[in-house]
């Protein structure tokens, strides 16, 4: 990797996460069923009809994992608590899934590790789902509920504690697009869900503080809207494309407000009186988390209903997602958002990996693509930082290939490889590469 630890500033933290149900192994500690269960088992929607059931059996093997981030020189671990293993089914407190997390913190703190939270991932409990889901307002007070409990039981040893993960895919991709849980594309539902999972966000933030919480914030996915040819009508869709996708929840969170070229499209689908939660939505965080991957080539397209949008091929490299590969859409987002939405606010780059075809060969895996891949975003990130933006950490996603949501376990984000069938753990070659990077000096 071409930087090393000293190019960063004093106290920039590395570190690599992870998503309870993706890793954790949902059959154990007495977690209920989630949406995630339900879409999984749905012909058609996931690859192989794999669930999380199993994943990594993080549940069982934590410590060791744990030892591999410590081993790699990491100073903090994100990871996310599973609402549907604290509360089975939305409501009843489940003892073994209050003391799993309370091992696992215990655990992450004895490793010299700063523990960063993450209190919703994905894992709508399914009683809730059977209710409507985030398309339900009760559902935001149930969430609540749940922030309370786990809060109680761990909170006052997180270093950080954010209250949604990338609430994009929660919303406009899983009830507009249909791609993720619970897998419907009806502009009412999505209108409703992308306003009641960023007043989820005010209500966990409201009763965070509550409790004295402190570094408290959100984390957010952004992609890179590139217009795909040089016409009028392409750069409109790329506009369109970036107020949904990029500006609807940090505009919403930082100003008390949605893009109205946004709201226009959802029209009357938007939930009576959404105006009035915009105070609640918009309290002050403390810090900003992105997550970023790749570019998005749009394009008009005269044959679709709103939002007329379509995604173009592009020509740069891709990752084994089909993703384009593209480190200056990261310096865009980390500068954009300090300059026109937080301010000197702290950011952490919480999520940034790719997906490759990655295979055992002699005992070790063998994966320069994807150190040059975390080289150029983290290089991409020190540019921001050098540009003003108060970036203090970067987290590369995953430490573990893990269960992929609509992939399955097809797609390899991890840098340890794990193998589905025995579940043993091998480091990859990007793993020893960004130890070797961000090792601190002899003194």
């Amino acid at each position: 990797m071409h930087f090393k630890r000293a190019d960063f500033p004093q106290g920039f933290l590395f570190g690599a996460a992870t998503a309870a149900y993706q890793i954790e192994g949902h059959q154990f500690g007495g977690a209920g069923s989630t949406h995630w269960d339900t879409f999984a088992a749905t012909p058609g929607n996931v690859i192989r009809a794999e669930n999380g059931a199993l994943a990594c059996d993080h549940y069982h093997r934590f410590g060791a994992d744990l030892d591999l981030l410590r081993d790699a020189g990491m100073d903090a671990y994100r990871f996310s608590t599973s609402w549907a293993r604290v509360m089975p089914d939305g409501k009843t407190v489940n003892p073994e899934g209050l003391d799993f997390y309370d091992r696992l913190t215990d655990a992450i703190l004895a490793r010299g590790l700063q523990p960063f939270q993450t209190l919703y991932h994905w894992d709508l409990p399914s009683a809730l789902a059977d209710q409507g889901g985030w398309m339900n307002r009760d559902t935001v007070l149930r969430f609540g509920d749940y922030v309370d409990v786990i809060t109680d039981k761990i909170g006052s040893r997180m270093a950080s504690i954010a209250t949604i993960n990338e609430p994009w895919c929660v919303s406009y991709l899983s009830h507009f697009l249909g791609h993720h849980a619970p897998g419907l594309r009806d502009i009412r539902a999505t209108a409703r869900a992308m306003h009641h999972i960023t007043l989820a966000h005010g209500e966990a933030m409201t009763r965070l503080r509550a409790h004295d919480m402190k570094n408290c914030g959100i984390v957010l996915n952004f992609e890179y809207a590139q217009p795909a040819d040089d016409s009028p009508a392409s750069a409109s869709a790329a506009a369109l494309q970036d107020a949904i996708y990029n500006r609807w929840f940090i505009q919403g969170i930082s100003q008390g407000s949605y893009p109205a070229t946004v709201t226009d499209g959802f029209g009357q689908h938007m939930p009576a009186n959404w105006h009035d939660d915009m105070a609640q939505i918009s309290q002050p965080i403390d810090f900003l988390g992105v997550n970023y991957y790749t570019r998005n080539n749009i394009a008009h397209d005269t044959s679709a209903p709103w939002p007329h949008i379509k995604s173009v091929a592009g020509d740069l490299d891709k990752t084994q997602m089909d993703w384009e590969i593209y480190p200056d859409g990261l310096h865009h987002f980390l500068t954009r958002m300090a300059r026109d939405y937080v301010g000197d606010l702290p950011l952490y780059v919480t999520e940034n990996g790719m997906a490759w075809d990655d295979h055992i060969e002699n005992g070790a895996v063998y994966d320069p693509e994807r150190a040059q891949f975390a080289s150029d975003h983290i290089l991409a990130t020190k540019r921001a930082i050098d540009d003003g933006a108060n970036v203090q950490g970067f987290f590369y996603w995953s430490l573990l290939d893990n269960y992929e949501w609509a992939f399955g376990y097809e797609k390899r984000f991890g840098m340890i490889h794990v193998d589905f069938e025995t579940l043993q753990r091998t480091p990859k070659s990007s793993y020893y590469a960004l130890k070797s990077a961000i090792a601190r000096a002899e003194s």
